[in-house]
């Protein structure tokens, strides 16, 4: 059989995936809030390309959970549901426990360093969707410093559906977050340091149960608020060539 008719031809899908980020950064920045609608054309408006990629994208930011689409509503970003909240929860408790003993067990010192520079990062972020950025970073860290791919790779299918989740969070309570994250990160970094498997652990499990508890007892149907001034929408300023 002649080598053509083994495998499909190969699709360029570096537009589509560009186009993905800069949704995903729009939805990470606040610009669409849990709930909002994605229409292809305004973002391939605002994006300069056909709606080809756009549809892509938006296939992309489905399977990692980003966004949902509906038949009657068309694609909107995810809201999390109680149970999609309950099991984020316990799948991070499963991999953060793993990590967490990884990471007490066999972490090189530059892994360590790398966690802590992470943590004290988290001071200087200056609103909230910074922090979450940086809360995120800070887990990416301990992940990485775990040194286990696979590990690895579960946490990154997870990822974007716990940065929703903690904007969810600041949606709730942006002045509790801002106020106790940085702090909070630095103990965990800290028992990570002192190869505590037992303190960690016990940290990171409070460190879950606090964002937990805002998230599920805050009313039903409350939408995440982002403070001050609304965020721009996708960035078409610097938009992706056709």
């Amino acid at each position: 059989m002649a080598e053509q008719g083994k495998v499909a031809p190969a699709r360029r899908r570096g537009l589509a995936g560009e186009v993905a980020d800069r949704i995903r950064e729009a939805i990470f920045n606040g610009a669409y809030a849990p709930g909002a609608q994605l229409r292809e054309v305004e973002l391939s408006t605002a994006l300069d390309v056909s709606r080809g990629p756009v549809r892509e994208a938006l296939l992309l930011l489905e399977r990692e959970g980003l966004v949902h689409s509906a038949w009657h509503r068309g694609v909107t970003v995810t809201e999390l549901a109680p149970g999609d909240v309950a099991e984020l929860d316990t799948l991070r408790d499963a991999l953060d426990g793993l990590a967490v003993r990884t990471v007490v067990a066999e972490a090189a010192e530059e892994d360590l360093e790398a966690v802590e520079a992470a943590a004290e990062r988290m001071a200087r972020a200056e609103d909230g969707h910074a922090m979450v950025r940086c809360d995120i970073a800070f887990h990416d860290a301990v992940y990485a410093a775990s040194g286990h791919r696979r590990l690895q790779e579960a946490w990154r299918a997870i990822r974007s559906q716990v940065h929703l989740f903690l904007l969810t969070r600041i949606g709730r309570d942006t002045d509790g977050y801002l106020a106790h994250i940085p702090g909070q990160h630095r103990e965990l970094a800290a028992a990570l340091r002192a190869r505590d498997a037992g303190r960690a652990l016990e940290l990171f499990a409070a460190h879950r149960r606090v964002a937990f508890d805002v998230v599920t007892q805050a009313d039903d149907g409350e939408a995440p608020k982002a403070n001050g001034e609304a965020p721009a929408a996708v960035d078409g300023g610097h938009a992706p060539e056709r």
